[in-house]
């Protein structure tokens, strides 16, 4: 099984760079409007080492928090194109632990077959005084991964921001912009993509994800369970930062 997964990834990459390539040629570029620094060939600006000092929600309601979520926007500080669809989140608090969960689920757009992949995310509490600061609890991170709840009315939106450190390397940032329902109000989505930039979030690489046409998704094939990483991409599907438990 890994000599032919590793097979498989020699021809993709090679048709993955034929396909960029084709996609910075001329006007076949659809995915440039939504990438000004690409467009123009800028570096970004949101590269840095550190993560940003972040100030929880205050009088956060941990209880509230909880259940489905459909992620409507996505930022990620290593992505660069708009990918995914369909990406949903289930928040759960476990009394017996005390740790909180986020299964999540996401199709790659452009997948004919439209494959739900899927996956999940453990927290701790660290301080209860401050329940909207978590820290993940998995052993595959380097330092200390923290996930922010910004800001929420529990009810109709939610805005949540990952950040973690690695040694020699720029931190790795991401934010998801939640709703409960498959879309959001243009001055809702605007009210909160304002709260990023002061992180140093660039908001011309958070992009929709389109959450149509979601229901009766084809189940992954993979019967290992995924999880949530920040080490970087290791083949060229691997957007969510997902590597297979073993």
């Amino acid at each position: 099984m890994a000599f032919l997964r590793n097979a498989a990834l020699c021809l993709l990459v090679p048709l993955l760079l034929l396909e960029m390539a084709h996609l910075c040629d001329g006007a076949g570029t659809p995915w440039l409007k939504y990438n000004s620094y690409t467009a123009q060939g800028r570096s970004r600006s949101d590269q840095r080492e550190r993560c940003p000092h972040v100030r929880a929600i205050r009088n956060f309601d941990l209880a509230k928090m909880m259940g489905c979520w459909h992620v409507v926007q996505y930022y990620a500080s290593t992505e660069e194109l708009p990918e995914y669809a369909c990406m949903r989140s289930h928040f759960s608090f476990s009394g017996e632990d005390q740790h909180i969960t986020m299964n999540f689920s996401y199709i790659f757009a452009e997948d004919p077959l439209r494959e739900k992949m899927q996956g999940n995310i453990t927290w701790m509490i660290p301080e209860f005084q401050y329940p909207g600061h978590w820290m993940h609890t998995e052993d595959i991170y380097e330092g200390v991964y923290n996930t922010y709840v910004l800001d929420t009315d529990y009810q109709s939106w939610g805005l949540v921001m990952h950040c973690a450190e690695k040694k020699k390397h720029t931190r790795y940032l991401s934010a998801l912009l939640l709703s409960r329902e498959p879309t959001l109000g243009e001055n809702v989505v605007n009210f909160l993509r304002e709260k990023l930039p002061r992180y140093h979030i660039d908001l011309s690489f958070m992009f929709d994800i389109n959450q149509t046409a979601c229901d009766n998704l084809m189940e992954s094939s993979s019967d290992d369970p995924l999880a949530y990483i920040v080490n970087g991409r290791k083949n060229a599907k691997e957007m969510f930062k997902i590597i297979t438990k073993q």
